[in-house]
């Protein structure tokens, strides 16, 4: 991202800060930049100025127009962090030259430190994003990733001591004005596109936009898709299906993501990894990921509630405190696909439980006031009052089935069997999901035996299962051995229609 600030050393305190969310972790790496360089990126080890007979400035400009080729193997401390190894040199030389850059460009140099961290100093990286005092992200850097002779305590006070001056400076201002438009520390991977995004965005940072990737690929295949790509398309950020979180344009920015500029300018966009197929499912991982960044942005951006709608003139005009758009309201697109879509409650819920906000999370032209799960129902048939007018009705139970075209609209309904929180309609009509909270609400409250069934399906255990439906293996398995003699608390088979037993 484009540096900003007025000084160098507020260019680097508002990177640092920008890449890792943390202002004891940018006060530690800044003192010890200050140690090795004075925060001057073209400084040259002073030891060597006689002894190669160069400046600064005539070192710089002799080894980026080639004059001077000797730049990796003559083991003079140069730049910000003073490199001197060969391969760390080598190193930045060449990134230098792939960016198009002088060998002392400032914004150059911070972003190979931040390339180098997540490559080769993870350990370092980590420490610096959760480090709760300045002296361990000092002697993080200090041991780990400069590793000079001296390590005594005395130099450990004495960098922290630096970095304590760069917090006192600058990091009551940057938690209070300028947290909006820094990234998450969540990232693992980082590839900015160059080009796919407008810099700087013109709004406030106040809506979240989740697409789906339509591949099941992690955060680093999706960030370099991204940065390499000439559709004109980039999101802020990329959840992989294992979990991983990617960085592709950062906050300061707005991405080209979601068919209008608009909602771009204001909303952070993040593709996550899916399915390549109707309902676009994600896996867990991916899921819980999710949840975690949007609950990290939402904090550093002052979002203090995520307020979902399924009705879409009030998202798109953000009624009712609507914070959360999809692409499909912008375009003739599927995209975030049913799976997600009909999460998107539960998103809300789950981010807010985060942010010890109120599990209220759909605006109020909708006459819900919970977004729980839904997942102890009465013995069948019983009743449910749907209240939004688009619930999908599908041919059945589960989003792998197509839709039948038709939707529920509000009102009352009887359901005649329930299997994995789907419900099948008495008319006949097909089968709808009733887990939401925020979609269905169970008028019944009757608590006698049901006829709730689970279908076993892949990755499936009883304990997942007895979690999920609120009961206990020993429960479910002596509800089933009869039909399923070899079933026990450890062996169940995918195809296994299971009657869950309710508390």
């Amino acid at each position: 991202m484009a540096l900003t600030g007025s000084t160098t050393e507020q260019k680097i305190w508002n990177y640092l800060y920008g890449k890792l969310g943390n202002t004891y972790g940018a006060a530690g790496l800044m003192g010890n930049l200050y140690a090795e360089s004075a925060l001057e990126p073209t400084n040259l080890q002073n030891s060597y100025e006689s002894k190669l007979g160069f400046t600064d400035d005539t070192y710089t400009q002799a080894v980026d127009n080639g004059e001077y080729t000797n730049f990796a193997s003559d083991s003079a401390g140069y730049g910000l962090a003073q490199w001197t190894y060969s391969t760390r040199k080598a190193g930045l030389l060449s990134f230098a030259q792939s960016e198009g850059k002088s060998i002392g460009d400032l914004e150059m140099q911070l972003d190979y430190l931040m390339k180098e961290m997540q490559s080769s100093y993870s350990s370092v990286l980590s420490t610096l994003k959760s480090a709760t005092t300045i002296l361990e992200a000092s002697n993080a850097v200090l041991t780990k990733f400069e590793r000079p002779a001296d390590q005594s305590t005395t130099v450990q006070n004495k960098r922290a001591g630096y970095g304590q001056t760069y917090y006192d400076k600058y990091a009551t201002t940057t938690k209070g004005a300028d947290s909006s438009m820094s990234n998450s520390s969540l990232v693992a991977y980082t590839n900015i596109t160059k080009t796919q995004k407008t810099s700087p965005r013109t709004h406030t940072i106040d809506t979240i936009t989740i697409h789906c990737v339509v591949g099941q690929w992690t955060a680093k295949q999706i960030c370099d898709y991204f940065a390499n790509t000439d559709r004109n398309a980039s999101c802020n950020y990329g959840v992989g299906k294992d979990g991983s979180i990617g960085l592709c344009v950062d906050e300061a920015d707005r991405s080209w993501c979601s068919s209008n500029a608009a909602n771009d300018h204001r909303a952070i966009t993040i593709e996550t990894a899916s399915d390549t197929s109707s309902p676009y499912a994600v896996t867990t991982a991916a899921y819980n990921a999710l949840i975690k960044l949007v609950a990290d942005i939402c904090k550093r951006n002052n979002i203090s509630k995520l307020v979902w709608s399924t009705d879409k003139n009030t998202r798109v005009n953000h009624l009712n405190g609507a914070n959360m758009t999809v692409h499909r309201d912008y375009a003739s697109k599927s995209c975030p696909g049913d799976y997600l879509y009909n999460k998107m409650g539960d998103i809300a819920s789950q981010v807010n439980a985060l942010l010890g906000s109120s599990d209220n999370t759909s605006s109020s032209d909708e006459t819900t006031t919970s977004a729980t799960t839904n997942t102890s129902y009465p013995a069948t048939p019983f009743k449910v009052q749907v209240l939004i007018s688009d619930l999908n009705i599908r041919k059945g139970a589960g989003t792998s089935y197509a839709t039948t075209g038709k939707y529920t609209g509000k009102g009352t309904f009887t359901i005649t069997e329930v299997s994995n929180g789907w419900g099948k309609l008495k008319s006949g009509a097909g089968w709808i999901y009733l887990e939401n909270a925020s979609y269905v609400k169970i008028l019944s409250t009757t608590s006698t035996s049901t006829t709730v069934t689970h279908t076993v399906v892949k990755g499936d255990t009883l304990s997942a299962i007895a979690s999920k439906y609120g009961t206990t293996v020993a429960k479910i398995v002596a509800a089933n051995k009869s039909k399923y003699s070899t079933l026990t608390a450890n062996y169940i088979l995918v195809g296994w229609v299971l009657t869950i037993p309710q508390s």
